[in-house]
């Protein structure tokens, strides 16, 4: 039997396999009920008792041997394996190009970005609204032309659940649930009922901002814009505030920068006037206050809004709004630098 022992020893420590099924023929022959180890152990009760204990001490050996040879080569396969399945066939050829962010999420991150640093925080809600926190709470007359179907979206009506014209319903959503001091950006997807032009689209996004707190001024919202202009657009940059009209500030403005082109010289792009328009803003009206529970004799604020596609045309003069929702990547390729 130890020459038998001997024999199986050596076999074992050859063992090779080339694929898993070989390796588990090895298996069944070796280490399986009816293999040869298990077949030596059967027969181990036939000898001498003077030489049972060199017997089995050896049948021991022989049996780690075998167990230990038969995991390291199914260590060895499955390791294959796994780098097999890691191997995607329908993967597109090396070199990968890399892609780029959007010059849409270009331009919200610096916006953002900016803002974050003068302490004002990002809040998000629903793109799917009602009519409360849209218009009503805004202060928007129940005649408003914002209300015609003609202009929004409408998903239902009585009640009027609608896509979100602006992202001024965030801002009644935060101070239903908050007191002031507020200061908030309000960064999202807008839907107006638009035909689709070189200048306009059916959807577009905003950057909205609010500050409420006692004794926020005019003077406040000046210069919270005029750095933001620099920021974003250039240390020389100059703005300008025209009056305008909004339900939901009082009074209200329009905010223009020196043009950058022609550095107010005026020229075709800002046509000829030296400047261009980028937002509208106002300090935010007490009955806007007042319906979103906001005591207007103690507190005041000022509001902001603006069209992110308009200030990315003005960063990179992109003459075709409808370019940035067409997902053509010799368009997207052109802002690689910009990331």
């Amino acid at each position: 039997m130890l020459a038998k022992i001997e024999q199986l020893l050596q076999e074992i420590k050859g063992l090779t396999a080339q694929n898993p099924e070989e390796l588990e023929a090895l298996r069944i022959k070796y280490l399986s009920k009816k293999g040869a180890i298990n077949a030596l152990m059967a027969d181990f009760r036939n000898v001498p008792a003077e030489q049972k204990k060199e017997v089995g001490m050896k049948l021991n050996e022989l049996k780690n041997l075998a167990q230990e040879r038969i995991a390291t080569l199914k260590e060895a396969f499955d390791n294959q394996d796994n780098g097999a399945a890691e191997l995607d066939l329908t993967r597109t050829a090396y070199p990968v190009n890399l892609g780029t962010r959007h010059p849409l999420t270009i331009v919200r991150n610096e916006i953002i970005d900016i803002f974050s640093r003068m302490g004002f925080t990002i809040a998000d809600g629903p793109e799917v609204e009602d009519d409360w926190h849209v218009f009503s709470s805004m202060n928007f007359a129940e005649d408003h032309p914002a209300r015609d179907m003609q202009d929004t979206f409408f998903i239902e009506s009585h009640p009027d659940i609608i896509l979100r014209t602006h992202t001024s319903s965030v801002q009644s959503r935060v101070m239903e649930v908050s007191q002031p001091p507020i200061r908030v950006i309000c960064p999202g997807r807008v839907y107006r009922n638009e035909a689709i032009s070189y200048r306009a689209h059916c959807f577009f996004h905003q950057v909205e901002g609010l500050y409420i707190d006692k004794n926020v001024s005019f003077t406040d919202l000046k210069q919270v814009l005029l750095q933001f202009a620099q920021e974003m657009f250039g240390p020389e940059t100059k703005i300008r505030l025209r009056p305008s009209y909004f339900p939901f500030t009082e009074p209200s403005a329009e905010m223009d920068i020196s043009c950058d082109i022609c550095g107010g010289e005026g020229c075709p792009f800002c046509k000829y006037t030296g400047w261009v328009e980028i937002l509208g803003c106002g300090m935010v009206d007490p009955a806007v206050l007042e319906a979103n529970g906001i005591d207007s004799k103690v507190y005041t604020g000022y509001a902001f809004g603006m069209g992110v596609e308009r200030i990315t045309n003005l960063k990179y003069k992109v003459k075709d709004l409808r370019m940035f929702s067409e997902n053509d990547t010799r368009f997207l390729e052109e802002f690689e630098s910009a990331n």
